[in-house]
């Protein structure tokens, strides 16, 4: 190994680190500091680097939150693809209970707020757009596949959907305030019907 490219590799770790850094820190800012207050002044910061650091990597606000947004939702994609429901009757509530917490964690809540400013920008939806259709069919795909059910179908699609729907619901309700109490009577009773609806025979 040459010198150069020795001297290479540790400039691309700390730059790689860097990178990750300040997308942690938008999904960080964007979430609890809201799409107004999410500069990149105010992200550098929350990443412990310099303004001029962060536009190295990322020219633009907009650039910086769109690649943020699609590294969180590939790595929560990956890591709903590992996991293991229980087989039998408490399988529907564990997927239930997981499409709930997709759509109430940190990275939906940074999302909203992308999505809100997106509505009101033609330019802006052009990027955040794409993310939010990749986002839903993502989650869909999820259910689908751990509920190990036939999308084909009309009526389990819809069921699929309407549980998505009421996931994203419950995430919004909790954007103000702590909802977790009446989210988890709603997720009990859904996930009794679900079970039910999904064990009925076609037709």
């Amino acid at each position: 190994m040459t010198d150069q490219v020795a001297a290479r590799e540790p400039q691309q770790d700390r730059s790689r680190a860097t990178r990750e850094r300040l997308l942690a820190a938008t999904i960080t800012c964007l979430a609890t500091k809201g799409w107004a207050a999410t500069t990149m002044q105010v992200v550098a910061a929350q990443a412990g680097i310099s303004r001029g650091a962060a536009q190295h990597h990322f020219p633009t606000r907009e650039l910086l939150i769109e690649a943020a947004l699609r590294s969180l939702f590939d790595q929560r994609m990956e890591a709903l693809r590992q996991v293991d429901p229980p087989q039998g009757s408490d399988r529907v509530r564990y997927v239930v209970q997981l499409v709930v917490d997709v759509n109430t964690d940190t990275f939906f809540k940074a999302a909203v707020q992308a999505w809100t400013a997106a509505a009101a920008d033609p330019a802006l939806l052009e990027h955040i757009g794409p993310l939010e259709r990749r986002f839903a069919r993502g989650v869909h795909a999820v259910a689908v596949e751990l509920l190990e059910v036939d999308d084909s179908d009309p009526r389990v699609r819809s069921l699929i959907q309407g549980t998505l729907d009421m996931a994203r619901g419950l995430g919004l309700a909790d954007l103000l305030s702590d909802d977790s109490k009446r989210r988890a009577r709603i997720i009990a009773a859904w996930s009794e019907q679900l079970r039910d609806a999904l064990a009925k025979p076609a037709g």
